[in-house]
Parts: structure tokens; C-alpha cells; sequence
């Protein structure tokens, strides 16, 4: 396992669109939360979950997983808080973190299989930053260098760490993650995901 890698779960958001927090939504037997937390820790030791909004029901729901959990009162403001509170604690417990991915709870198909690729592509390839690719896009689950700590702390409301992406290319890989794009904003979206799921 590697012990220089620090993953953090943003798992802080209301879900205001789908009515019911998506971090419990129930997958494949186990919550989202719970899926996400799995597969994190198949790959490294060091995972910590940022909560916010739900405090208490989703603390519960991982309070048996080998993960640190963070609290982000600020939650409100949108995700870069959350990325702001899981690096400063990451940061600030173990120094000799040197990457951080950043994973979200309504991404079901993340697998153990696509956090390595992103490692070994970061590896390979040197640049400081490494995304998903999906629907001609690059996002999450993202791995970020030291080198990105910084600016990743200097974030603000609730774009999240795109902004950086954005302004990145010549310092970014990606690694393709078809199923990226199938997430959890809506009811809706989480029906098509239950019907789906059997075929996948």
C-alpha cells in the first residue's frame, strides 16, 4: 500500500436536487459512502472523508471503516471548502504526504483498478497532475502533487478543483474513465443507475 498517497472523499455536499443524501444512497448492497471508503482503502492507507451537511448519518454510517473522518462547518460554501479541510488535515497529520487523490461519493463505478491507473500514470508520466477523462472531460477522481497543494488550498466556492484542471494541460494526464460521467445529481439519475447496474 502506498503510504505517501492520501485519498480524500468529499462527501460534505446537501444533495439539494435529489431530495435525500446521495453519500446513503444504497448500491450494489452497501451505501455510496460505504462503496467509496472500500475502495479507497484497497489502495492506500491513509483515507479520510470529509462530512458536512448530514453529519451525524453519514459519520455513522462509515464509523466502523478503518478511515479518519474530518468535519467541514463551512460545507455551505461549496466543495473547495471540503478540499481545503481534507488537505489541511491530510497535510497537517502526515507531512510526508507527497499526493493526494480527490475522490466524490456519486461516482459508483470508481473501481481500486482505475485509483492505481491513476498512480501508475502519475508515476509514468511525471506530470503534477493526473485526471479521469470522461465525456471529453478531465475530472474526478484526480491525483494532485505537492507541488498543487497551494493552489488546491486556495480554492473557493463550489467549482471544486476544475478551475485548476482547466488552466492545467500542459502540467496534466488523464487517464480514460468512461463511466465517470454516470453520477447522482437526481432522482432520476439514481433510477437509470439501479437499472443499469445489472448490465454493467
Amino acid at each position: 500500500m502506498k503510504t505517501t498517497i492520501a485519498i480524500v472523499i468529499l462527501a460534505a455536499g446537501k444533495s439539494a436536487r435529489l431530495g435525500q443524501p446521495k453519500q446513503l444512497l444504497p448500491f450494489k448492497g452497501k451505501s455510496l459512502i460505504c462503496h467509496c471508503v472500500e475502495i479507497a482503502r484497497k489502495v492506500v492507507e491513509n483515507v479520510v472523508v470529509v462530512t458536512g451537511a448530514e453529519r451525524k448519518r453519514i459519520e455513522s454510517e462509515i464509523k466502523n471503516s478503518a478511515v479518519e473522518i474530518v468535519y467541514n462547518p463551512e460545507w455551505e460554501e461549496g466543495i473547495a471548502s471540503s478540499i481545503r479541510s481534507g488537505l489541511a488535515y491530510v497535510t497537517e497529520k502526515n507531512p510526508d504526504i507527497n499526493e493526494v487523490i480527490f475522490m466524490v461519493c456519486d461516482q459508483p463505478f470508481v473501481t481500486a483498478d482505475l485509483l492505481h491507473k491513476l498512480i501508475k500514470e502519475k508515476e509514468l508520466s511525471t506530470k503534477s497532475i493526473v485526471a479521469s477523462c470522461y465525456s471529453e472531460i478531465a475530472g474526478t477522481p484526480v491525483i494532485f502533487d505537492k507541488s498543487i497543494f497551494p493552489e488546491l488550498m486556495e480554492l473557493t466556492g463550489d467549482m471544486g478543483a476544475r478551475k485548476i484542471i482547466i488552466k492545467s494541460k500542459d502540467r496534466m494526464s488523464t487517464v480514460d474513465f468512461p463511466l465517470g460521467n454516470v453520477d447522482m445529481d437526481t432522482a432520476d439519475d439514481y433510477k437509470k443507475l439501479l437499472m443499469q447496474k445489472d448490465l454493467l
